[in-house]
């Protein structure tokens, strides 16, 4: 059991894991701002150039409700287009988002391997081989 547990630790410490834990909260976090801008900035006013429409109350009722005075027996049965537009707006946002942020940190990773300096080219196999024919040559002549 203790090597299980080493084993755990390892893989919960390593960078990689850390990095992920810290992306899905932030990235939870973005998702309920970005829920917010298309719930209560963009569709209401897409809801004004449409009439005045909420789309987050648009549906399309399959089967109404049965009620016994105030109470339902039986939940009406609908499809909500109108939660599923606003669902839509929110992914495209999201999506567009990343494609910025990732696009701006590979920018950016270029940039880092433009600046490293190239390292300096070596003598090639050949002229390798062509010293130390030269060298060897030296040396018989020397005898």
């Amino acid at each position: 059991m203790s090597k299980f547990i080493k084993e755990f630790k390892e893989f919960a410490m390593r960078g990689n894991v850390i990095d992920m834990a810290v992306g899905v909260i932030i990235g939870g976090a973005f998702g309920k701002i970005v829920s917010s801008l298309v719930n209560d900035v963009i569709m209401p006013g897409i809801g004004v150039l449409t009439g005045g429409l909420n789309f987050s109350e648009n549906k399309f009722v399959i089967k109404d409700a049965v009620m016994n005075g105030t109470e339902v027996v039986t939940p009406e049965v609908a499809i909500t287009w109108g939660a599923f537009v606003q669902t839509v707006v929110d992914f495209i946002i999201i999506a567009f988002c990343i494609f910025v942020a990732i696009k701006m940190m590979n920018r950016f990773k270029k940039e880092e391997k433009k600046e490293e300096p190239a390292a300096p080219a070596g003598p090639t196999q050949e002229e390798l081989l062509a010293e130390i024919r030269d060298l060897l040559k030296k040396d018989l002549e020397k005898k």
